[in-house]
């Protein structure tokens, strides 16, 4: 007769009932839930080490209140271009032509407002409508004549260039009107009582923290709503908490200088504005549909030629609009303005995400692109790195960006 015996030792546990499986298969969860959105949390990690490098590097100098307001103010017109960017490069295109165009825009903005006392509204929404018009016969030769958009924004780069140094003369036109510099310089107005902090700006920072987590929870709910799959509770509150986090500190900074720079305001509108288009917008999923697979979007009905028509058009406004306050905040239009923007705009559009085959990117990818840009030439310019190593630097990060983003992408069809 034999005796049965029966191995009570941990190893033969069943597997997941051991002890800290229910921790091990938390952290495993929560590690899956990472490598499948690595592309939309790849960057931002990326952003917050590169702050929190150079502000050690720096002894604190990156985190000071008036640098801070600075870095929105240098990198303001790179990041108004980098939106409408973005835009063009999930529709498949490219637009050579941006840097040239904000230059010509300030030097015609500067011609109106200096040489023939136009009031500056009115030059600025002259402006607006120049630089609409000259993204519109873009957009044109582009969709409807099926001319390549890295021959006709080339053409557009150097036309616009050379226009501008006629329109100058060669020379440097400057100052502009009071409420056209405010709109590059300027900062919201102090109301209230006194205080250590700017009063508008706390509200303002508060309003924006309500706006996001409300935003980020119904989204997360329609996904649920709709089956998507979604990333887990405790990355999606790790998230929460780091936006807030982010988002008062930078609050509080800007409270405690002078307040919140006008152009900021400017950018908040654009990227609402922007990201509600590109997510729940028709003329958005349109975009998405025609960089993503051509031949389908056709077949579905989307009108491709319509839509590239409208990108370069909406390009043109914005680049328009950088041109304004480019000018604004040097107080003065030139004929090398603009120089390298376009380079800037799609470095930032492709470190925040953007794919070399179109139909992928957000509009805050973009500003997270931009704002990588931005600490890394603040930070290296905080620690006398020259202008030649900035550049290798600078290169080398959109070539990894760029490497990450092919990686990504075969491992994700691997």
């Amino acid at each position: 007769m034999s005796t049965e015996v029966t191995d009570k030792s941990p190893a033969a546990a069943p597997p997941g009932k051991g002890p800290g499986a229910a921790g091990d298969g938390l952290i495993q969860l929560m590690l899956d839930g990472l490598r499948r959105n690595m592309r939309q949390y790849g960057m931002l990690i990326a952003l917050g080490l590169i702050v929190v490098l150079f502000a050690v590097w720096t002894d604190g100098d990156l985190l000071l209140p008036r640098n801070v307001s600075n870095l929105v103010l240098q990198n303001s017109y790179i990041l108004i271009l980098a939106i409408g960017m973005m835009l063009v490069i999930i529709a498949g295109h490219i637009d050579l032509s941006v840097g040239s165009l904000t230059a010509f825009v300030g030097a015609f903005a500067a011609v109106l407002t200096v040489q023939h006392d136009v009031s500056w509204p009115v030059a600025v929404v002259l402006c607006l409508v120049v630089g609409g018009v000259a993204g519109s016969i873009q957009g044109y030769l582009i969709a409807y004549l099926g001319i390549p958009s890295f021959i006709v924004t080339l053409a557009g780069m150097l036309t616009f260039r050379g226009v501008t140094e006629i329109l100058l003369e060669g020379q440097t036109l400057g100052p502009f009107p009071d409420g056209l510099q405010k709109i590059g310089n300027g900062f919201l107005p102090e109301v209230g009582p006194t205080t250590n902090y700017h009063n508008i700006t706390l509200l303002l920072g508060i309003a924006l923290i309500v706006f996001v987590v409300l935003q980020e929870v119904r989204d997360r709910g329609r996904q649920q709503e709709f089956a998507l799959e979604v990333v887990p509770r405790n990355i999606f509150l790790l998230k929460i908490v780091s936006i807030v986090a982010a988002i008062l500190v930078v609050t509080l900074l800007l409270a405690s200088y002078k307040g919140a720079p006008i152009i900021l305001l400017v950018l908040g509108v654009l990227v609402v504005g922007y990201g509600y288009v590109m997510r729940n917008a028709v003329f958005g999923r349109h975009i998405y549909a025609i960089g993503g697979n051509l031949p389908a979007a056709k077949l579905s009905g989307v009108k491709d030629k319509k839509v590239t028509f409208y990108v370069f058009l909406n390009m043109g406004v914005l680049a328009a609009l950088a041109g304004l306050v480019v000018a604004a905040r040097l107080n003065a239009a030139g004929p090398k303005a603009g120089l390298n923007f376009e380079l800037e705009a799609i470095a930032s559009a492709f470190i925040g995400g953007a794919s070399m085959s179109g139909g992928v990117g957000t509009v805050l990818g973009a500003i997270i692109g931009g704002l990588v840009l931005g600490v890394l030439n603040n930070g290296m310019n905080l620690l006398g790195v020259g202008s030649d190593w900035q550049q290798v630097i600078k290169g080398l990060a959109l070539l990894a960006a760029v490497g990450f983003d092919v990686w990504n992408k075969r491992k994700s069809g691997s």
